[in-house]
Formats: structure tokens, sequence, C-alpha cells
């Protein structure tokens, strides 16, 4: 079904703190990805990279304490982060209330791997 209802999105096991519904994908005829997260304050990814495809996040509530490369920022609600293919980046919810935020990527399957240089991959990734 191309519509999904994002309060009734499919959950996919993420980490601890942080819950990861799919909106778009692969069950909606499409080949991109996107998602909606939803932390706990503390929670977040480590350091990754993605091999071949940019990701875009929409901050839609809360503050996430971000890494890109070497630079690091704190982004809020109604900013939006853009990360090109092989760059690593990270992030952590700093704010009390936890987070949300919006994430797309260009494509799904192989061109979406991922490398991860701290951590390990989330529990669900390979449901996504």
């Amino acid at each position: 079904m191309p519509v999904v209802k994002n309060d009734e999105a499919r959950e996919i096991p993420w980490r601890p703190g942080y819950r990861n519904y799919i909106l778009a994908g692969e069950a909606q005829g499409v080949s991109v990805s996107s998602s909606m997260a939803v932390l706990e304050e503390g929670a977040g990814a480590p350091l990754h990279f993605h091999e071949e495809v940019d990701e875009v996040i929409v901050v839609v509530e809360g503050t996430l304490d971000v890494r890109i490369g070497d630079e690091r920022v704190l982004v809020g609600k109604n900013q939006t982060i853009s990360v090109p293919a092989r760059t690593p980046h990270a992030f952590t919810v700093v704010s009390p209330e936890g987070a949300r935020f919006i994430a797309f990527l260009p494509k799904q399957g192989a061109h979406m791997a991922t490398q991860y240089l701290e951590g390990r991959p989330p529990l669900g990734a390979s449901q996504k």
C-alpha cells in the first residue's frame, strides 16, 4: 500500500531507547527508504557510514548531538541534517524529552551497505 499512517507504521527492532518505524520502502513499491525514529534521551547511533548513499535526517522533536566527519553540532527541531555517502556520522539524543526524526535514503538493499566504525549494527538492520 503506498499510503502509510505514521502512527501505524511497522516497527523494526533497533537499539535500546531507539524505536524505528518504516514509512516507505519495498512494501510501498519504491526504491527509496524512509523511516521515523523515536528515541529516548541518551539513545543514538554509533559512528558509521553508508557506502553508496546519502542520508537526510529531518529532526521533528528534540535535540541531537551530531558528529559528521570532523564536525560536531547540536541539531534541534525543524532542522535538517545532510550526510553525503561515505561520510562517518553518529548522534546521541541530548534533550530530556527525547527526540523524533524522519530519515531518508535514496536506495535500499546492497546500495545501502553500512560500515560501523564504532559499535555494532542495530538489531533489525537486515529487516529494513
